[in-house]
């Protein structure tokens, strides 16, 4: 395929994405949460099967569509799942440490799948490769299985239960999202932290520039899942940070970032490895905070939103790499600092 023809496939990935995030956490507000996270997998299965037995432009097309809607399903729903079933059992308080632990097993995660590709390349090939990533998606189904059957009800003012429609959960979500004060704020916070993962991508962009010898980057970039996923675990120590302080820590690994652009050495690597791992931490506890000031039935579809307009931004990140290189992002991760006081100072 060609080069207009990948980029061609990342975008109907993501455009497909976006317009199913919203609509997939009313759905996740009104069925079952595990059935949906059973869901995501099949689908990423059939997506990446799709690319294994007919190896061509339009079925690599629709495995980045079933791929989109399998991601879309998680997306929202897994936060909500985690936050009502604490919420049920009065520890909602603990959320920031649960969630920071699943987020860190995600991130260390990826380390052995990395390590692993090129060996299954070499024993079996692409097939090999499609093969073990379509069982490793019915793997993630079949844990999600064993997840608590949580099927959201909230009670109507009168006191008996109401089993909500899903326009009715949509229309409730989308209400409390832009019409809450302290929901938007979290909201906005939340989504420019999310935007940031676009900085990511770029790793091994900047490990190149800043003189790391090309069979030393993966050692050198394997360090950014690890210290985000040690954030991330460390995130329940810290849920109680103020806006004020999650600023201050956020600011500091953004100025170290800056630091290391400045320098343009091989070390700099371990600042974007360091600033990956206090934004992961950061990022949890601003979702704790968001979880707790959603009030609403429409948990999954305000949390949805979230991700929505994160990935919105996430976008204009992208072009203001390809303006502006790490400096582009690096404004708006200012510009996330000067929000995360304001956003969270009220509750």
């Amino acid at each position: 395929m060609s080069d207009a023809a990948i980029s061609g496939l990342f975008a109907l990935w993501a455009v497909v994405g976006l317009v199913a995030e919203v609509p997939t956490g009313a759905l996740a507000d009104r069925v079952s949460r595990r059935a949906m996270l059973v869901a995501s997998g099949v689908f990423q299965a059939a997506g990446f099967a799709c690319w294994v037995v007919h190896p061509e432009v339009w079925s690599f097309a629709l495995g980045f569509v079933l791929w989109g809607v399998g991601e879309s399903l998680i997306s929202g729903t897994l936060e909500a799942l985690i936050y009502d079933g604490l919420d049920a059992a009065g520890a909602s308080g603990e959320y920031a440490r649960v969630r920071g632990r699943v987020a860190a097993m995600g991130l260390v995660g990826q380390v052995p799948a990395g390590l692993a590709a090129g060996p299954l390349l070499v024993w079996g090939g692409y097939p090999l490769v499609g093969a073990v990533s379509v069982a490793a998606s019915l793997a993630a189904s079949a844990a999600a299985w064993t997840l608590p059957d949580l099927r959201p009800r909230r009670a109507r003012p009168g006191g008996e239960d109401h089993d909500h429609g899903y326009l009715e959960l949509l229309r409730a979500g989308v209400r409390e999202a832009a019409g809450s004060a302290v929901v938007r704020g979290a909201l906005a916070a939340s989504s420019l932290l999310l935007s940031l993962e676009a900085l990511e991508e770029y790793d091994v962009l900047l490990a190149h520039e800043w003189g790391v010898p090309t069979p030393w980057v993966p050692l050198a970039v394997v360090w950014l899942p690890l210290l985000g996923a040690l954030g991330a675990a460390l995130a329940g120590r810290f849920h109680h940070a103020s806006g004020d302080a999650l600023a201050w820590a956020f600011g500091g690994a953004v100025a170290l970032v800056a630091v290391a652009g400045l320098a343009r050495v091989p070390a700099g690597v371990l600042a974007i490895a360091a600033f990956y791992g206090v934004f992961r931490g950061v990022r949890i506890i601003v979702d704790m905070r968001l979880q707790d000031r959603i009030e609403g039935p429409a948990r999954a579809t305000v949390t949805s939103a979230a991700e929505f307009l994160g990935g919105l931004v996430g976008i204009a990140a992208f072009g203001l790499w390809a303006l502006w290189g790490l400096w582009g992002i690096l404004a708006l991760a200012v510009a996330t600092v000067a929000v995360l006081p304001r956003a969270l100072g009220r509750e």
